[in-house]
């Protein structure tokens, strides 16, 4: 008999709490840097909070990757109680996170712990997470859980839009979108993720245009047909993240959708108003 399985990831994912009452799963803040304070990524601040504040700050927030100390006291205390660990942490190519659990597991070498890259980020990482989740509710080992999520990363797909790309540009995290800068002062992009780096796909010149965009853009890559799980993360742009749902749920045949905020994590990123839309196929899994 196989040992149960916790699942441990980072605050970026911004794990619906119907999730973490359902699930074996633990969070990793990530950290907050705004002057001269820190805060853990929501635990010491929230989502509404991040973003009014963010609406009329001189200084601008970064981040960093929970520490390895901290990793390594998450899996301290699931391997005393008896679990096997699997890590699905934020995009490598966007954050530091999952060397930290890597260097945390080296730390720990008595414990049976394997990392998953989900080249993801917000709900792409929540979804994996939902229906690894399920697999493990059912039954699932480490090695069945660990070859699910490493499948799965590769069926995520997020196309998103900001209203600025100035916070993506000032955090590192733009990736091939840096052609943008200085052309799209007067246009929305529209990006998506792709080997887990926000790349870009095209830009339309109003907020409007951007949100029909992502609807067609999420209807043609879900031509396949079947069931979906449908996100959209915003950062405190809630009537828009609603109205794509409501739109998107019209084309595409949604099992289960969720409208949710980006965390702070995030949202020092990206910035508010920013819209990200994830699917995953539902499907038979293990």
């Amino acid at each position: 008999m196989s040992n149960k399985v916790a699942i441990v990831t980072d605050s970026t994912g911004y794990i619906p709490p119907q999730f973490l009452e359902k699930y074996p799963i633990w969070v990793a803040p990530c950290i907050i840097i705004w002057g001269e304070d820190q805060y853990l990524d929501n635990v010491d601040i929230k989502s509404d909070e991040f973003y009014t504040r963010l609406s009329t700050a001189d200084i601008m927030p970064t981040t960093t990757q929970p520490t390895p100390v901290a990793c390594k006291e998450i899996f301290e205390e699931l391997h005393a109680d008896g679990y096997d660990i699997l890590c699905i942490p934020v995009s490598s190519k966007l954050s530091g996170t999952l060397n930290s659990m890597d260097l945390a597991k080296g730390m720990l070498p008595e414990a049976n712990i394997e990392i998953v890259d989900s080249l993801s980020v917000s709900m792409g990482t929540g979804w994996l997470i939902k229906v690894v989740g399920d697999a493990v509710l059912d039954g699932a080992s480490l090695a069945e859980a660990t070859a699910l999520a490493t499948k799965l990363r590769d069926e995520i797909e997020i196309i998103l839009t900001v209203d600025t790309l100035d916070f993506l540009y000032r955090g590192g995290r733009i990736g091939g979108a840096s052609h943008f800068i200085g052309t799209a002062l007067k246009f929305k992009p529209i990006m998506d993720i792709q080997d887990g780096r926000i790349e870009p796909l095209e830009k339309v010149r109003t907020r409007k245009k951007a949100l029909a965009r992502l609807i067609e853009i999420v209807k043609e890559r879900a031509n396949s047909g079947g069931k979906y799980y449908l996100a959209v993360a915003h950062g405190n742009a809630v009537e828009d993240a609603n109205f794509l749902v409501e739109q998107i749920s019209k084309e595409i045949d949604v099992q289960e959708s969720i409208t949710t905020g980006l965390s702070p994590g995030v949202g020092t990123h990206t910035g508010p108003g920013t819209l990200g839309v994830c699917i995953l196929q539902v499907s038979k899994r293990i």
